[in-house]
């Protein structure tokens, strides 16, 4: 039966609305088109004798100019100002389309024709063939020993006139809609099998069971182990389909999103500062996935949300996209090189997670590799000139987490209370000292004693009678100020946003940023720079995009997908609709790779940022194409992508074969994917996992950062902030609060979490395209010998002992947790000795009981003297601290079960999806 459902699923994923494969039209354009066919041609096109109201639906260029009104009928970009729009919803009584009320449009319908609208309402290309969303290869030359490729031209003859190995710029090449081997009723298993039998091989490896599948399924697609055990019953399309159901889902892609763009909560360097409102685009993320918003809908609201809609706070959450990478500017720093370095790294970024091409390389010189030329990168830059960081306001949506915001906000009010009275008492010694002063001379204002005699400096700058660490504490105290002042706006409605305009001065040390009323000044000009040096600009370059793409270079005819206007507004939308478009080579082709390697631990272009010469090559280029072109023509949806991933053979092959030897012999690597490739969990699966397993995790979405518990030595280490420090991190006051998912806790830049760093969860710095799974030895000591781990193995006997009455069934219960599956004879035996022997030990050695701290010793050395000045900083947060469950809490038999859960939490089976 679950193969009778699962092939008649995947003739409906196939299948799809396959008029587009048809020609009738493909891409985002085919749904519209299917609109038009069935509402409006029969009057608006059919009959070209007779077009009702002079209007013409049958070419893109009638449709936007309009009927007998003489007025545009669609607005690309701007579907509430589009006649067309408005009259399809019957939102104008003077005009309603279809005017019959049985045949108006659904509300389904009318969102397809918006949604297409604000994507610049494109129509397919006249010249489109059954070869799928491709360009014309204009300005290609092939040529003995390679191909010419026209661009916006390099800054020698050399460069230019280069030949390219084809091979090499396979990813600028139009997207192909290759014919489905054979081989399989399922297409991917049809390209991938026709490659493993080119290399000898027969076929993939036997299906993984039942207790497998489901645990690797449920965390690839939620992050979190298979709740309930395994059910015979349910067929494995109906388990995907509940893990895509899941509110874990958006929060699991989102991860993978997150990594990309090099999410945290701080800005970074050595004023690492919170960013208060970071957390609301880490949200919107989750968001995004959960609803299977269309990815290029996705990619224009981050690019360009403000260009949408300034008054949409969703779309303006959206732009926090262009602010995540780490940037500072500060008084001893030059704006012009921090502005250079904001604009480099922007530009970059998004070659990188929407292109699949890194584009620095260009900023000194033409592309050594790739057809990328110096004009290209400032061309692409001056897309980005107009963009300014502001904090816009942006009221709280209802689907966002703001049900604790007053105990939150009480908690940083005392924390900073404390400063301020801190403050408070420097600056009453230095008035005390100063009023002593004066009543020594029999005075009652410093005008009273004679000029020679009075303190200058020292009383003018209010540091009379103040120590030399008395002067350090007062630095200490105002960074610690300013850093908790920070932490007081997360509450506030605003969004960490942009806003195109002149420059308006931003830098690091002022918290919040506004639109200005009445920008001044005129918008940045970007040139050329000369080796990349801010010293030697050279010609000024107009915004444009990557011209080696057919189309898009000014040798070329232009056409209306890739055209960026001079104006400074419109630009980033511009830019917007260029990359989320069909007709782009690269991006469908990035995105598909992204989600392939989510499934299988490697992409099938193993490169997923670098899609150039120096990059992987595809080892399906067939399905790497079939794949984008089958994404485009289903609405860019991503939950039908997994589902058709995960429905094939491939995905549901076991991990071990009985020829490996031979098959290692072939393909070591397993490009071909001849077994399906193990991968061990990411840092946060772990954390989560652990969590779950000792029911102690709080499925809570959404919200401002919390703060987890980390090793103690880590957390209270000083962190540098410009010349100071930052107040110590002190984990959430409840567990509740604190054991959330992994992907709600606040990521400070400069202080990793040990446990995930060590589990390589990867630096906020650059952009991670893949994950490292290192094996060294640090990882035992975090995950046998930690406090934390300890802890949610204590809690997780805790558990069992509570639910289950004997030994036999706790330890049953705990393989269920910990593995999804049930414990063998060998394994009871065996865990009831350790169990045995344990309980013994910890009858003969009871635990110590521990308390926190409530101040800790600082010292650092002064910067303006040289002298090591030492304090004590204050943690009295942590006298109302609730702690996780303690050893000498529970009873020597329950010490002993927690063994037992920490040696299963640290095996192989549960590190490692199979």
């Amino acid at each position: 039966m679950r193969n009778v459902v699962r092939i008649l699923t995947l003739a409906l994923l196939v299948a799809g609305d396959d008029r587009a494969a048809a020609g009738e039209g493909r891409g985002a354009f085919a749904p519209v088109r299917a609109i038009l066919v069935e509402k409006c041609l029969v009057c608006h096109g059919n009959d070209a004798d007779d077009l009702q109201g002079n209007y013409d639906l049958r070419t893109r260029a009638a449709a936007l100019r309009g009927g007998e009104s003489g007025q545009p009928a669609i607005m690309p970009g701007k579907p509430d100002e589009s006649p067309l729009l408005r009259a399809v919803a019957w939102q104008d009584d003077a005009l309603q389309m279809p005017p019959k009320e049985n045949d108006r449009l659904s509300a389904e319908q009318i969102d397809t024709l918006r949604r297409w609208i604000v994507a610049g309402a494109q129509w397919e290309a006249p010249a489109a063939t059954a070869a799928g969303p491709a360009r014309s290869a204009d300005g290609w030359a092939s040529e003995p020993g390679g191909v010419r490729i026209a661009t916006s031209g390099g800054l020698s003859n050399d460069w230019d006139a280069r030949l390219y190995d084809s091979d090499a710029v396979w990813a600028y090449r139009p997207i192909r809609r290759p014919e489905v081997p054979t081989h399989a009723t399922h297409p991917i298993d049809a390209f991938l099998l026709e490659k493993l039998r080119a290399r000898g091989i027969d076929g993939f490896a036997p299906p993984a069971n039942s207790t497998t599948l489901a645990r690797r399924a449920a965390f690839d697609l939620t992050g979190l182990p298979p709740a309930g055990g395994v059910s015979e019953e349910e067929a494995f399309s109906e388990t995907i389909q509940r893990l895509l159901e899941s509110p874990h889902y958006g929060e699991r892609q989102a991860q993978h999103w997150l990594d990309v763009v090099r999410y945290a909560d701080t800005a970074g360097f050595s004023n690492d500062f919170e960013r208060p409102h970071a957390w609301r685009y880490r949200d919107y993320v989750i968001r995004s996935f959960q609803a299977d918003k269309p990815f290029d809908q996705f990619i224009r609201e981050q690019l360009a949300g403000d260009e949408l809609d300034s008054q949409d706070p969703e779309l303006l959450i959206a732009t926090g996209y262009l602010r995540m990478g780490p940037w500072e500017h500060t008084g001893m720093t030059v704006a012009a090189v921090t502005r250079q370095q904001y604009l480099d790294d922007v530009t970059h970024q998004v070659g990188v997670s929407l292109l699949g091409q890194g584009l620095r390389c260009a900023s000194c010189h033409d592309h050594k590799f790739d057809p990328l030329p110096t004009k290209d990168y400032y061309r692409m830059q001056a897309i980005f000139a107009p963009v300014q960081f502001a904090q816009r306001s942006a009221e709280f949506l209802p689907s966002e987490n703001v049900r604790h915001f007053a105990e939150a906000r009480a908690q940083v009010q005392a924390r900073l209370d404390r400063v301020l009275a801190a403050q408070e008492a420097l600056k009453q010694k230095n008035k005390e000292a100063i009023a002593a002063f004066l009543a020594e001379r029999g005075v009652k204002s410093l005008d009273e004693i004679p000029a020679g005699e009075r303190p200058k400096a020292d009383y003018l700058g209010g540091t009379f009678g103040l120590t030399k660490t008395d002067l350090s504490l007062r630095k200490i105290q105002q960074k610690s100020r300013m850093y908790l002042e920070r932490e007081l706006q997360r509450f506030e409605p605003a969004a960490l946003a942009v806003y195109s305009g002149p420059p308006n001065g931003y830098t690091s040390l002022k918290p919040l940023y506004a639109v200005p009323a009445k920008p001044k000044g005129t918008v940045q000009v970007v040139n050329i720079l000369t080796g990349g040096a801010l010293e030697s600009p050279s010609e000024a370059v107009s915004p444009g995009v990557l011209s080696a793409m057919a189309g898009s270079n000014e040798a070329l005819a232009p056409s209306a997908w890739n055209t960026i206007p001079s104006d400074s507004s419109g630009r980033r939308l511009a830019l917007a609709q260029w990359i989320a478009s069909s007709h782009n080579t690269l991006t469908a082709r990035v995105i598909v790779n992204r989600v392939w390697q989510q499934h299988f631990g490697r992409g099938l272009v193993a490169t997923p940022n670098n899609f150039g010469k120096m990059g992987a090559r595809p080892t399906h280029p067939e399905l790497l194409d079939w794949l984008a072109t089958w994404l485009i023509d289903r609405g860019w949806s991503l939950q039908r992508l997994h589902t058709l991933i995960m429905t094939s053979a491939a995905y549901q092959q076991s991990s071990q074969r009985p020829d490996m030897d031979k098959l290692q012999a072939i393909d070591a690597r397993n490009d071909l994917l001849a077994w399906f490739p193990p991968r061990r969990l990411s840092a946060e699966e772990i954390r989560d996992a652990m969590l779950l397993a000792s029911g102690e995790l709080n499925r809570a979405a959404g919200g401002p950062g919390v703060y987890p518990e980390m090793n103690w030595e880590v957390a209270l280490q000083p962190r540098h902030i410009m010349g100071s420090v930052a107040p110590a991190y002190l984990p959430s006051r409840t567990p509740a609060e604190r054991n959330r998912r992994t992907i709600y806790a606040f990521r400070i830049r400069t202080l990793p979490d040990p446990l995930l760093e060590v589990f390589n969860r990867p630096g906020s710095e650059a952009s991670c395209e893949r994950r490292d799974e290192t094996t060294v030895t640090p990882q035992v000591f975090a995950l046998f010998n930690s406090e934390q781990a300890a802890n949610r193995a204590l809690a997780m006997a805790a558990r069992l002992q509570r639910e289950h009455a004997s030994e036999e069934p706790r330890l049953a219960a705990a393989f269920q947790l910990v593995y999804g599956r049930e414990i063998s004879p060998a394994e009871q035996a065996r865990c009831l000795a350790h169990l045995t022997k344990m309980t013994a030990h910890h009858r003969a050695h009871p635990p110590t009981p521990t308390e926190l701290p409530t101040s800790v010793r600082r010292g650092m050395v002064e910067e303006l003297t040289g002298e090591m000045v030492y304090w004590d900083e204050d943690l009295s947060p942590l006298k109302d601290y609730q702690r996780d469950l303690l050893p000498w809490q529970v009873q020597p038999e329950v010490r002993a079960l927690a063994d037992v859960c920490l040696v299963l939490l640290n095996s192989n089976e549960f590190l490692y999806v199979r």
